[in-house]
């Protein structure tokens, strides 16, 4: 007999609204920080971001609260919210320069899709001459990429990299709530319901390689599942529109009724224990992709106002990431403990546009 499967207790099982309550996953830059950070801007003002590794952006008590920030990423919540990046005094090259030498301290930046794209940009480009935001004739959207660069909502989803950093430089007028979701709570919620559906999700599920996002890959389709465990830790990547893009495959099995039924649980869990997070101009949100899900309600840009909504992302490998469960090489490129992982690959195999030697 198999003994019965026991919840995750860890401080990564959070309550959206507990912690909305004790805010213990806001962190704010000081005065001394900030000065630092504007030092470290001027010793790299003319080099491209690009360019600046992290030697190259030297903190000191900055860099004490950012080995913290990456402790609590992996072996706390899960979250940070840095607050207080004075994104009104920077130009928006100085504002990359300074993100950028940020998240060097925190890891290795990642290729985000197959057009070697490494500092995204999150704001509507349904009205761009060539746009992200693609449909198809039939009226459906390519990928959840594609709609992140809409106003509409997302889903609550992973992406492919340990640390998800995003900035905000602008608000929209209106929505664009971040919500955040921890993936154990989730999971320790579906065991107590249904233990049945819990093993399910625990196994795999088909998904696809949307066309505008993927590289050099063998096939269009791969199998992982939504759960994953490894050392006594919880892993998942999610991705619903990824399934659901795989069921336009022939050679893809059907989804069960019982898989069906699984996904709409833990998107229905989810949705009850999240947290409503606005942006605030000069906040620095940073998601571990293995323990929280992310999404957004939908957002109204007044641009004529300078209220049309603007965030930087970047895409981390850290060093200081879990190992993964056997299997997950086929999304993560490798599993190991700190490995360079994630990230989509590009022609030439490479992950990421640094050695991580350039990181350090």
């Amino acid at each position: 007999m198999i003994a019965a499967r026991k919840p995750f207790d860890t401080r990564a099982a959070w309550n959206g609204k507990e912690l909305e309550r004790s805010g213990a996953w806001v962190r704010r830059l000081g005065a001394r920080e900030l000065g630092e950070i504007d030092a470290a801007l001027e010793r790299v003002r003319r080099m491209p971001y690009l360019e600046i590794a992290k030697r190259d952006f030297p903190l000191a008590a900055t860099a004490d609260l950012l080995a913290e920030i990456g402790q609590e990423l992996e072996d706390g919540l899960g979250m940070v919210r840095l607050t207080g990046v004075p994104v009104e005094r920077y130009g928006e090259e100085d504002l990359r320069r300074v993100f950028w030498g940020l998240c060097a301290h925190l890891g290795t930046a990642m290729y985000q899709n197959a057009r070697g794209e490494i500092m995204g940009e999150v704001r509507d480009e349904t009205q761009l001459p060539n746009p992200s935001y693609v449909a198809t004739k039939e009226g459906r959207v390519k990928s959840s990429r594609a709609r992140a660069r809409s106003t509409g909502p997302l889903r609550f989803h992973t992406d492919r990299c340990d640390v998800i950093a995003l900035l905000c430089a602008r608000n929209a007028k209106a929505g664009g709530v971040s919500k955040l979701a921890s993936s154990v709570t989730i999971f320790n919620e579906i065991l107590r319901r249904r233990p049945d559906l819990a093993e399910l999700l625990l196994q795999d599920f088909w998904r696809s390689r949307p066309e505008d996002e993927d590289g050099h890959y063998q096939g269009p389709v791969f199998a992982l599942p939504v759960f994953g465990i490894r050392d006594g830790k919880l892993t998942s990547q999610y991705s619903r529109t990824y399934v659901e893009q795989a069921q336009e495959f022939p050679d893809v099995p059907r989804l069960s009724a019982a898989q069906i039924e699984a996904l709409d649980l833990l998107a229905e869990i989810a949705e009850e224990v999240c947290l409503h997070a606005p942006f605030t101009p000069g906040d620095l949100q940073l998601l571990n992709n293995h323990v929280v899900y992310h999404g957004r309600t939908a957002y109204e840009d007044d641009a004529v106002a300078g209220a049309d909504r603007f965030l930087l992302r970047l895409w981390l490998s850290v060093p200081n990431s879990r190992p993964l469960p056997t299997g997950f090489e086929c999304f993560w490129g490798a599993t190991a403990r700190g490995a360079i992982r994630g990230g989509v690959e590009q022609g030439n195999h490479q992950r990421s546009p640094l050695v991580p030697a350039a990181a350090e």
